[in-house]
């Protein structure tokens, strides 16, 4: 599952080494993080000051406003903590456009947040805890099919952050399909949009536009309906949780990094504190394999 990225082996690769182990359904692995990080003042205050002042379990900042949410905007913190994630999120970019730039043409950017909850324990109701493993659905507005794009950095110093995961989405959706009631709908055609989708995706679209860019978030796709109701089952399911086929525990280590489609590898965090999320969507037509996109497994299974 893990695909290890050294330092050497990243100067070397060609340009669509890592994309095709994204594809493939691998979690490419930085032991050391090709993203700079912040400077040790930067980490402290993101590690001891930010969390004081927190509104809720990140801190996030979106580019199409240029803001931050999770604090109060006249906070004293506000602006230093946007300087800080706008430069993770400016040179996460960076290194997708160096390393694969084919697979990240157009990639639509979203949100960069830190993390600072300890993962473990937190007793969320299912379908909003990080400890269920699951597959991502729907990331920064509807994904319409496109990928879904994360890098992953651990900024504790002292703590490795665990995840676990049961498997990629053709093994998954293979086995679990049915029981999800996912095929019925696949097979009456119901991950094409309907006139209603239309109008609702014309109707934000048409707001953003007209300067409320966060609009955007509120549509949805047959589709992303598709992927929540899978990611539901999967959460609301304690004999898919508790079956240890195909179970795998990993660790990843102070300031690693690794980068995954989140829509492609089940996953949950068991645990850990302090860490980076990156997020984007990533253009179907920019894939190497799209045979192996969930969308497409779906259709093939009509």
């Amino acid at each position: 599952m893990l695909d290890t990225f050294s330092t050497q082996r990243l100067k070397q690769c060609t340009h669509g080494e890592v994309g095709d182990s994204l594809e493939n359904g691998k979690i490419p692995f930085f032991p050391v993080s090709p993203v700079e990080l912040p400077s040790e003042a930067d980490l402290a205050f993101l590690r001891e000051e930010l969390p004081r002042q927190l509104k809720s379990k990140n801190v996030s900042y979106h580019p199409e406003t240029n803001s931050i949410r999770g604090l109060d905007k006249g906070s004293v913190i506000y602006d230093k903590a946007r300087e800080v994630l706008t430069k993770h999120s400016r040179r996460v970019s960076e290194f997708y456009r160096d390393s694969m730039p084919e697979l990240f043409k157009n990639a639509l950017i979203g949100t960069s947040s830190f993390r600072p909850i300890q993962e473990r324990g937190r007793n969320l109701n299912a379908h909003a805890s990080n400890e269920l493993i699951h597959f991502d659905a729907g990331a920064y507005g509807p994904t319409n099919g496109a990928r879904i794009l994360r890098f992953f950095v651990n900024l504790n110093p002292v703590e490795d952050r665990v995840w676990a995961t049961r498997g990629d989405f053709p093994t998954l959706f293979k086995h679990y399909a049915e029981e999800a009631g996912l095929l019925e709908k696949i097979r009456k055609n119901q991950l094409d949009k309907t006139t209603l989708d239309n109008i609702r995706t014309g109707a934000l679209t048409g707001l953003t536009k007209a300067g409320l860019p966060l609009a955007r978030l509120l549509d949805n796709s047959p589709y992303d309906r598709t992927m929540r109701q899978f990611h539901n089952f999967m959460k609301d399911t304690p004999e898919f949780q508790n079956n240890p086929q195909g179970h795998q525990e990993l660790s990843f280590m102070p300031f690693s990094a690794w980068t995954v489609f989140t829509d492609m590898v089940s996953h949950a965090c068991l645990s850990g504190q302090h860490a980076f999320i990156w997020t984007a969507l990533i253009p179907l037509e920019n894939c190497r394999h799209p045979d192996m996109a969930p969308i497409n497994i779906m259709r093939a299974a009509a």
